[in-house]
């Protein structure tokens, strides 16, 4: 159920490419269209149109082939295959499905009024929580932890000191970096660690280690980002898609328990 669910987003982007007009050839009168392009491309990313030429004519005269063997098969019977006649009964369902979902999202329409009642409603979702940039060591022991931070102390220029440190004594493998996390927030951490982090200032280092599950971490918080709460506008489109998705769910599940007590359902 969540499959179809989630995969509504998809099933617009395929009504569109269907409904596409663009055509680039002709083979017997039939169309090469976009989709026939989209095919050989394999890439939604690729745009066929900002190809070079020569890599444009290929492509087209690979989708010209596609169309004369597609029509040689049909002539000779390829219809009539009963592993052909299966895999269409097959895509039917599925674009029968797709489409229909598509149909049912279009109709799902939220007001200014609805959709600043939910972000009201939900401040809390639409929050970008603080935002840290550290490096660590880590090392096994408790000992070891407290001289390297003895070494960072001795150090004109900590920082740099504390990424040699990384380099020759932790275990992590972001030693490799000098011991660089990136930017996290604290929830993305043990809860030692960003405890941990986020009574450093920016621009400091750890005065006693940190014990987690891993062992003994030094750490060196490069800097602090606040955190912020979003405006509406910067949100009304997630908010709209938001609404949509649960109004869709909800009729999905009340459709499907509808149409299952009327349905012979035999599992084997």
């Amino acid at each position: 159920m969540k499959k179809i669910v989630t995969s509504f987003i998809a099933s617009i982007a395929l009504v569109s490419t269907l409904s596409a007009a663009d055509f680039y050839a002709t083979v017997d009168g039939d169309k090469i269209t976009k989709q026939d392009i989209d095919v050989l491309l394999q890439d939604p990313r690729i745009n066929f149109d900002q190809l070079p030429q020569e890599a444009k004519n290929q492509i087209l005269e690979g989708a010209i082939n596609r169309k004369l063997i597609a029509k040689k098969a049909i002539k000779d019977g390829i219809e009539k295959d009963t592993q052909y006649v299966e895999a269409i009964s097959k895509i039917k369902e599925d674009l029968a499905l797709q489409v229909w979902q598509s149909k049912e999202i279009e109709k799902l329409k939220f007001s200014d009024t609805e959709k600043k009642d939910f972000y009201e409603k939900n401040k809390a979702r639409f929050v970008i929580p603080e935002t840290f940039e550290a490096s660590h060591i880590l090392v096994e022991n408790e000992a070891d932890a407290k001289n390297i931070i003895k070494e960072i102390e001795k150090a004109s220029n900590k920082e740099a000191k504390f990424k040699e440190l990384a380099q020759s004594k932790s275990k992590d493998p972001s030693k490799a970096n000098g011991g660089y996390l990136g930017k996290f927030s604290a929830e993305q951490m043990v809860p030692e660690f960003s405890t941990a982090v986020q009574s450093l200032p920016k621009g400091g280092y750890s005065k006693t280690p940190t014990k987690t599950q891993f062992g003994y971490h030094v750490i060196y918080v490069k800097d602090k980002i606040a955190g912020k709460s979003l405006s509406y506008d910067e949100v009304k489109e997630n908010i709209n898609q938001i609404l949509i998705a649960e109004k869709f769910n909800k009729k999905i599940d009340e459709l499907v328990q509808s149409l299952r007590k009327d349905a012979k359902i035999v599992i084997k």
